[in-house]
């Protein structure tokens, strides 16, 4: 079995390292950066700018968000141990449509990079930093989502800070993706939790069983 793992740039190592020590198969990481991206933007007098939860990126923000994601690779290819593999999603072929009106930004493409399926037939851990072919910078949990779906992957796990998806206050155990879009659409789940929802639905309609922290959504 292959699990796909979406980290955020705020999870811990030691979250990571409990989190794959309770997979039960292969492995594959996929991990943000926006809070390093987004304080490295302000650093150098760059002021972030989102449509629809997207970062705007132009050439000077695509250079942060390389140098963060970097970074946070390092980190957590660190915290994996020596099983972990780094890999770039620019590098290694991970496929995108461009989004023109949001500058270097693309929507990720199902795809299966050769350098993920040799990491994983050596028995290691290949760690994605989501950049698409161009390059462009992508969402790293539709990134997670797409890969999934490219390696037919039996189930993608979304770590997050929060135990899961909150119905009316209440912490769902399941979610269906009809009731999670109906929610999308209609303004009920913000912040965060969007883009998370967004793309563990994608998952889902392609195949892969999807969840978000506690919460799993089904189709």
């Amino acid at each position: 079995m292959t699990v796909v793992v979406k980290l955020g740039g705020r999870v811990a190592a030691g979250i990571v390292r409990a989190a794959l020590a309770e997979v039960d198969g292969d492995v594959v990481v996929v991990h943000g950066a926006g809070p390093q991206i987004t304080a490295e933007m302000e650093r150098r007098g760059i002021v972030p700018e989102f449509v629809g939860g997207r970062r705007v990126t132009t050439p000077d923000v695509l250079d942060v968000v390389r140098e963060s994601l970097a970074a946070v690779n390092a980190e957590v290819c660190q915290a994996i141990g020596p099983s972990a593999v780094g890999l770039h999603g620019d590098e290694i072929g991970l496929r995108a449509r461009r989004v023109e009106a949001l500058g270097l930004v693309g929507d990720p493409e199902p795809s299966a990079p050769a350098a993920v399926l040799e990491a994983l037939e050596r028995g290691r851990v290949p760690v994605v930093a989501p950049l698409a072919e161009g390059p462009l910078n992508v969402n790293a949990d539709e990134a997670a989502a797409a890969l999934a779906v490219g390696i037919s992957a039996e189930r993608i796990l979304f770590l997050t800070d929060v135990p899961g998806v909150l119905l009316d206050g209440q912490l769902a155990s399941v979610l269906p993706a009809d009731e999670a879009e109906a929610g999308l659409d209609d303004g009920r789940f913000e912040g965060g939790i969007v883009p998370k929802l967004m793309a563990a639905v994608r998952a889902a309609r392609g195949g892969v069983q999807a969840s978000i922290g506690a919460t799993r959504v089904s189709v």
